[in-house]
């Protein structure tokens, strides 16, 4: 089934242990820290659901029938991957690209662990069937998912065995016939408060001796024993949408999320006390191109948006013919246009696993991903050496403009050559929030380590390029001559 956002909305009040600002929260839909990006959410799931999206944005449940969204949608060829794609940007262009953690992301790793499954079945066949299976629950129940499994940053020049204590991060502190017991923490549970269910494993490789922190599983975020700390909430301290207007409705928020003795069935478990097949469930099932597909989609309706903001600021203030800003709108359209470049080339290029599920092509998918962990920043530099100063030289607030007295001088002094002064103040306050403000500096950390530290994402783009084909080009130029050949042609002109 497809639900509705209100069905999504009703499906978080269940009890889950949140607390932010020293307090525990009774109702994350209606708190002032999380009620507006539930509403997001919510509104994600209506487009989705709604009869009038039906072609695009579902398709037929292989085990029902019934409606499903998109997301996991198993690709078998081009046009399946491109089905995708068009889905995931309709909800990335809702939310601007701002929503980084949306319900098709980590919708996207578990359909790429089914897609994967021959290696789950390495550590026992049953490992394969759970994650099969909790890939066709949570599709046919549209539950949003997302992720724990980065390591809390308590003592990196240690390994998780060497920490303090035992099982700081999170491991297995326990089992019995019914599931495995989860005690620890982890890092960053973004979206964590406004999801149903919590992917737990481990990104970063383990070592042999590690097996207590081998684990890949899903829980539900209501779990006995699940506490989730909240950072501050930037929707909270947003004043108005006027002022704020990401911030107020764009927050999905990061927590850190501690598992206090919470115990997992077994049909829950995908990998278990196994570092080896802990250190290939991401990358050798390939679920690692599909949660990365779908953040370049969403990176790519982003950066249409800034794009689109840097025109409009440059049109306000009439500096849009400039040679100067010209350069920098050109650089700028240069970049969106190769993201969008790459995805529909990685998409063309797909290359079919064993299984016979397609993924888009891994040396252009991790090109891309390097390429926009460095263009963000420079994307963001840009926009702001377009505003100058009037990117801080700003009303207060909204209420600014209700005060007839300081409305006059507003509109007098405020004003562009392309916008009245209400209009003028509107963009800059949205040209901020996605910059400069405490939410904008999130997105650009974000952006710059989302796909791990710059040697991460470097290694990722050396392992999965053909560096073998490269060099045999240049072996074939330099074996078109030698010294012999060269020697006779010098012969011959004497």
């Amino acid at each position: 089934m497809v639900r509705t956002g209100a069905q999504y909305v009703e499906s978080l009040k269940d009890g889950r242990q949140v607390y932010i600002n020293g307090s525990k929260v009774d109702d994350v839909t209606t708190h002032p820290a999380f009620r507006n990006v539930v509403k997001t959410v919510a509104e994600l799931y209506d487009i989705a659901s709604d009869p009038a999206n039906r072609g695009l944005m579902t398709y037929p449940s292989p085990a029902t029938g019934e409606p499903v969204n998109k997301c996991f949608l198993m690709p078998f060829g081009y046009e399946d991957l491109v089905a995708r794609r068009e889905a995931i940007k309709r909800w990335a262009d809702a939310t601007y690209g701002f929503l980084g953690r949306s319900p098709d992301h980590v919708a996207s790793l578990l359909m790429g662990l089914a897609a994967g499954s021959d290696v789950l079945s390495e550590s026992g066949p049953h490992f394969a069937e759970n994650a099969k299976s909790h890939y066709q629950y949570v599709r046919d129940n549209d539950l949003y998912v997302t992720y724990v499994i980065i390591n809390p940053m308590i003592d990196r020049s240690k390994r998780p065995g060497e920490q303090a204590e035992p099982l700081l991060y999170a491991g297995i502190a326990g089992e019995d016939e019914n599931g495995c017991v989860l005690r620890g923490c982890k890092m960053l549970g973004t979206a964590t408060v406004i999801s149903n269910e919590l992917f737990v494993g481990n990104i970063a490789p383990l070592s042999p001796g590690e097996e207590d922190y081998a684990i890949s599983c899903c829980v539900p975020v209501n779990a006995s024993g699940l506490k989730v700390y909240s950072r501050r909430s930037y929707e909270e301290s947003a004043s108005s949408v006027f002022d704020y207007p990401l911030s107020s409705r764009f927050d999905e928020n990061d927590a850190l999320v501690v598992f206090d003795n919470v115990h997992v069935p077994w049909d829950r478990v995908f990998c278990y006390r196994n570092v080896e097949a802990n250190n290939r469930i991401f990358h050798a099932t390939f679920a690692h191109i599909y949660i990365d597909t779908q953040a370049h989609i969403r990176f790519w309706a982003k950066v249409q948006f800034l794009a689109g903001l840097a025109l409009k600021i440059t049109e306000t203030f009439g500096t849009h013919k400039l040679p100067s800003v010209l350069q920098d709108l050109g650089e700028i359209a240069a970049m969106v246009a190769a993201v969008e470049g790459i995805i529909r080339g990685s998409e063309a290029n797909f290359r079919v696993l064993p299984s016979g599920a397609v993924i888009p092509d891994p040396k252009l998918m991790y090109g891309n991903m390097m390429f926009a962990q460095e263009l963000y920043p420079k994307l963001v530099l840009i926009l702001r050496r377009l505003c100058g100063g009037a990117l801080i030289q700003l009303p207060s607030s909204v209420k600014d403009f209700f005060e007839p007295a300081i409305r006059e001088d507003i509109d007098k002094y405020l004003s562009a050559s392309g916008a009245e002064a209400v209009e003028r103040v509107k963009l800059m306050k949205l040209a901020w929030d996605a910059l400069g403000s405490e939410f904008g500096s999130r997105h650009l950390q974000y952006e710059m380590f989302y796909s791990g530290a710059p040697h991460v994402t470097h290694g990722h783009a050396f392992r999965s390029f053909d560096f073998d084909q490269c060099k045999a080009k240049v072996e074939q130029c330099m074996n078109s001559y030698d010294l012999e050949g060269i020697r006779d042609r010098m012969r011959s002109r004497a």
